[in-house]
């Protein structure tokens, strides 16, 4: 917590520029900024929390900067990669990023899980660069699918922390709450979509099936 309130103080000081500074911010993460996004994000949300009746304080204005910047930022990441490939590889810092052990470990999980561990990346701190930079290296997918998955997974997560702040932002104690379990609720939310997407998807089927048989003993 004592990150956290420390970027709301800086944030707060400097609040005509909160927007573009939170947007940097969440650009910067995916570079080695020494601040969790998690943490951005939910600041973010306090700050509108508090500031609510002022433009910053406008809570879809705020959640769409923040989900600007997490993409850009993301963006950047994946095009690094594939426009210098495994060159990256050679420089000192990108080592600390992305080792050989940990390179090797998300080849395989691209093997296990094809694209869709690049949209299970932003649920897993510490491990998206990684994943973007190797899937950009790679060139296992196009920029289009990247952004399309990556942007599915962060309508998901982005909302969640921000959102959290913005609730908590006048009860600090249920916000210290909520943080704790923040990783826990980001993944039943994703298990809701989920589910639901199976059920439409199921659905639609079985409609298209009964449709299409209806027409079949129609035509005979």
């Amino acid at each position: 917590m004592e990150t956290l309130e420390a970027v709301v103080e800086f944030l707060q000081n400097y609040q005509e520029y909160s927007l573009a500074m939170i947007f940097g911010m969440l650009i910067l993460c995916g570079f080695g900024l020494p601040i969790p996004e998690d943490i951005t994000l939910i600041a973010a949300g306090i700050l509108s929390g508090i500031q609510v009746n002022t433009t910053h304080g406008h809570f879809l204005l705020m959640l769409a900067f923040c989900l600007a910047g997490v993409l850009i930022g993301d963006g950047i990441m994946f095009i690094g990669g594939r426009l210098f490939g495994y060159k990256l590889q050679k420089y000192t810092p990108l080592r600390k990023v992305l080792p050989p052990s940990r390179f090797a470990w998300v080849q395989r999980q691209f093997r296990k899980y094809g694209v869709w561990a690049l949209f299970f990346a932003r649920f897993m701190p510490g491990l998206r660069a990684p994943i973007y930079l190797t899937a950009g290296m790679s060139r296992r997918v196009s920029y289009l699918k990247f952004l399309l998955l990556d942007g599915a997974a962060a309508l998901i997560s982005v909302p969640v922390w921000v959102g959290m702040g913005h609730y908590g932002a006048q009860n600090r104690d249920n916000l210290t709450r909520w943080i704790a379990n923040g990783q826990h609720v980001t993944w039943v939310v994703v298990g809701t979509v989920i589910l639901a997407v199976v059920i439409i998807v199921i659905r639609n089927s079985k409609k298209a099936k009964k449709a299409a048989e209806e027409e079949s003993g129609n035509v005979k």
